[in-house]
């Protein structure tokens, strides 16, 4: 077994070598003890959590929710809000109710899987697949985050072009230097940086939930919106598979569980089940939030495109709503500094989202190929990917465009959201990793379920969606027949993927190193405090 280095004099000092616990679960060879320096000497204000029992604790667990949560008011999520109620009303409601339920659950069981075993998802799939599966898991992940980046391009850009009218092409440009923006803002502290952006974003939740107000939506139809589940019309599934998207993210149950590492819990059975309890209600609290802003977004822009008052100007931006039109919707409490405030939130959003991307590429990265890079590079890599569809849309389909293809990414992620989905549900409820903490046999029922009717409203919506197309294509039918084929294998391959997934039995090797060791034999996590945090480095000496 590799030691952590030896231990340090002050409780604040910390040890110099992590072992890569890839290379601590592999054989050694003799008495030779290889010792891999992953990170260096760090000092760092890691969180440590008392072992007093008090509501007081809860404050040391809040944060990683709060950051996940971001990612639900991400540009992403408004443009889909603003085109469900546009163009269904409060028809979809359910869809956002049902997500943000599921979130919660979902969510609860990434921070329970860090917590308990010490170790986030990603790493989890490092040793549990063979070198294949888990190659092409972290691919998929990597996808998903720059679908993810893309909403946040395509936002900052619509924001650039509100507040100084450069052309949305040209802005979609310029977010490549957000990730300067960003590095120069994180060295006043990400916390600060953090509470700056929620109070902007919860800024236009507020005007949003003012203008709900004055737009005055049916109660009765915004509850059966809510509690009756309908897809009535042309779009409507795709429109919900991009809600479900964008609400119900992969990358974020990567984030969450990695988050929780950052904290130094105690190590006794109640301590752990105080952690978990404490983390689902905070991301209760965060989702909650996440959940009101969907909602007045989408029952604003259903009261108010769906009015008979409304002159032909705002007619015609409601049958194109996207976010570069959206601000016309708080007129009515903003005023003429509706666009310029809308602006603003919606270039804090896209920021704050960048973040949560770059944290979930850096875990991601770290742990399917246990590599790591330096955040600014993996955010300037990701962005570059994300900048290149961006621009070529913008350029060719101008603003509505753009907006079409923050769909597009919302819906590959609902597409890609069971390759981290499965993993994670079937990790939850193994007893050999997750001991008394694992899934009941209820939660487990639920989350099935969940996961279930995500993946056949996707089948669904592509194998439909494809015979539409070949039934409306003008090719020929030797053609249309060779690609019906090609087409129909993709989705036979992502069945079997899926398929793969969950009938692939667990290891038996149990993964409670985070149970079984003892305090001072635990491996800390300051690689991940490293990550999520700016830090100013020492420079100690090696420990052989």
């Amino acid at each position: 077994m590799h030691r952590a280095g030896r231990k340090m004099g002050t409780r604040r000092e910390q040890p110099q070598f992590i072992v890569s616990p890839q290379r601590e679960s592999g054989n050694v060879s003799g008495s030779s003890h290889v010792r891999e320096r992953l990170i260096e000497t760090i000092e760092t204000d890691q969180i440590l959590v008392s072992e007093k029992k008090s509501w007081k604790n809860f404050f040391s667990y809040m944060g990683p929710g709060f950051l996940v949560s971001i990612a639900y008011i991400d540009p992403g999520n408004f443009e889909t809000d603003l085109q469900a109620g546009a163009q269904f009303k409060y028809e979809l409601l359910w869809i956002i109710l049902v997500a943000s339920c599921a979130a919660l659950i979902i969510q609860s069981m990434a921070a329970n899987l860090g917590v308990v075993t010490g170790k986030h998802l990603a790493e989890h799939c490092r040793f549990e697949y063979s070198k294949v599966p888990n190659f092409i898991l972290w691919i998929l992940a990597e996808i998903a985050i720059v679908a993810c980046d893309i909403p946040e391009v395509i936002g900052t850009a619509f924001a650039l072009n509100m507040l100084f009218n450069i052309p949305v092409w040209a802005g979609v440009l310029l977010t490549g230097l957000s990730t300067l923006v960003l590095l120069a803002l994180q060295q006043y502290g990400v916390r600060k940086l953090e509470f700056l952006i929620t109070f902007l974003v919860l800024t236009i939740a507020a005007c949003f939930l003012a203008e709900l107000g004055y737009a005055k939506p049916d109660a009765s139809e915004v509850m059966h919106g809510l509690f009756v589940p309908q897809l009535k019309g042309d779009g409507a599934t795709g429109l919900a598979i991009s809600l479900l998207g964008a609400m119900v993210m992969p990358h974020n149950l990567f984030l969450h569980s990695a988050l929780v590492l950052s904290r130094k819990i105690p190590r006794s059975a109640s301590g752990i089940k105080e952690a978990c309890r404490y983390y689902m209600i905070e991301s209760g609290i965060a989702l909650a939030v996440a959940f009101l802003i969907n909602i007045s977004v989408i029952a604003v822009s259903g009261a108010v495109c769906n009015s008979s008052n409304l002159n032909p100007e705002d007619q015609k931006s409601c049958r194109d709503l996207d976010l570069n039109e959206a601000s016309f919707l708080l007129k009515n409490v903003l005023g003429n500094w509706s666009s310029k405030l809308f602006g603003i939130a919606l270039l804090a959003s896209g920021q704050s989202s960048t973040i949560t991307g770059t944290y979930a590429g850096q875990y991601v990265m770290q742990g399917f190929l246990d590599l790591r890079m330096e955040p600014w590079i993996r955010n300037l890599l990701t962005r570059c990917l994300a900048i290149v569809p961006s621009l070529v849309v913008a350029l060719i389909g101008g603003s509505a465009g753009a907006g079409r293809l923050i769909i597009i990414a919302s819906m590959i992620l609902s597409f890609e959201l069971p390759f981290a989905l499965i993993p994670l549900l079937k990790f939850t409820s193994s007893k050999a990793k997750m001991g008394v903490h694992a899934n009941s046999l209820m939660l487990s029922a639920v989350t099935w379920m969940i996961g279930s009717m995500i993946m056949v409203i996707n089948i669904y919506f592509i194998s439909s969606s494809f015979i539409k197309l070949l039934l409306h294509s003008k090719l020929k039918l030797v053609y249309a027949i060779f690609a019906g084929i090609l087409g129909f294998s993709g989705l036979l391959i992502y069945l079997a993927a899926i398929a793969y997934l969950i009938i692939r039995k667990n290891k038996e090797s149990t993964q409670l190193l985070a149970l079984t060791m003892r305090e001072d034999q635990q491996i800390p996590r300051e690689d991940i405090v490293n990550m999520q945090l700016p830090q100013r480095r020492t420079n100690n000496v090696e420990v052989d």
